[in-house]
């Protein structure tokens, strides 16, 4: 695309089998006084946050108000969709369905709501990385211990509590926006129940039982959510089916560790769409997997495997959460 290009990595493993693919290549932490000082030592004209996982896009929102010319989705709508009550709240308004919710502030509020729906109930914290301190909730005991937890990891956001929907699917969305109408997408589904970390679930493409009901209803609420996001670039959405019922999870506004998975699946490159779209390079969007003309394979199933190592971690626990194992 003729753009010079500096990337940031602290962990070598990342990038030792594809070192070449930038012209600079910073081993630092991702912090936002380093990216600050590499921003302006590159004199880079721009900064694209939404392929690195969680920790860029907790720093969208910094690094904007730094002056960081930040490529994609406008960082102030990236902080709606983290902030888990904020987005909660959105999707109320969009008619979007997703489980009862509260936002919570005390372990009085956490308990009326589970007394109200009733328990299993699932804590999220808002910003974390790979679902930390999330947690599913069975009694008030366990109630107490995991408000607790969420509440050290999110302490400057009120921790979402949802009812935990037993014997659901979950299927999840990896799509690239253009100002919000979406360009390319592929919908993968999860072997494991709802209720494991999608970093640790083994994923299918194309789903395999999932109707074409509920698919029509998920194309329909990642349009909604594209659109009132106003995303330019990658996102994913992660849903619950139950039967014909579709529910919203949460939504990323960036890459997902299922990107390239998809992308290898379906033959189509969506991180070169979505870098396309962030830096304003025209291209031929007549043959990319639109919600209305997706690529389905018919000769092959696509599977991602998670790989795990318990037998090597003393006491490990190897039962699969919410919050990531691998």
């Amino acid at each position: 695309l003729g753009k010079k290009t500096v990337v940031v990595n602290h962990n070598p493993e990342t990038v030792s089998t594809d070192f070449d693919e930038c012209d600079r290549l910073y081993f630092e932490e991702l912090s936002l006084e380093r990216i600050l000082d590499i921003y302006e030592q590159e004199s880079c004209k721009g900064s694209i946050i939404s392929v690195g996982g969680q920790i860029p896009n907790n720093l969208a929102v910094p690094l904007y108000k730094y002056g960081v010319n930040i490529l994609g989705t406008n960082p102030m709508q990236i902080d709606r969709a983290e902030d888990r009550a904020v987005f909660s709240g959105v999707l109320d308004e969009l008619q979007i369905s997703q489980a009862a919710w509260m936002a919570v502030n005390s372990l009085d509020d956490a308990l009326t709501f589970a007394e109200k729906v009733g328990y299993p109930c699932l804590l999220r914290p808002s910003y974390v990385l790979s679902g930390s301190a999330m947690n599913v909730a069975h009694d008030a005991t366990e109630m107490k211990k995991f408000l607790a937890e969420a509440a050290r990891v999110s302490q400057e956001h009120p921790v979402v509590l949802t009812k935990f929907i037993e014997g659901a699917r979950e299927v999840e969305v990896d799509a690239v926006s253009k100002e919000g109408k979406v360009l390319a997408h592929a919908i993968t589904e999860h072997v494991e129940d709802a209720g494991v970390h999608s970093g640790d679930a083994t994923l299918i493409l194309p789903t395999q039982t999932i109707s074409q009901g509920a698919l029509e209803k998920v194309k329909i609420a990642t349009r909604k959510i594209s659109r009132a996001f106003e995303i330019s670039g990658p996102f994913n959405v992660q849903f619950l089916v139950k039967g014909n019922d579709v529910m919203v999870i949460e939504c990323n506004l960036r890459a997902s560790r299922s990107c390239p998975f998809v992308s290898k699946t379906i033959g189509v490159d969506l991180i070169n769409v979505a870098t396309r779209v962030m830096i304003g390079e025209s291209m031929d969007e007549s043959h990319l997997p639109s919600l209305e003309n997706p690529i389905i394979p018919t000769e092959y199933v696509g599977i991602k495997a998670p790989m795990f190592s318990w037998p090597r971690l003393r006491d490990a626990d190897p039962i699969l959460r919410c919050e990531m194992a691998s």
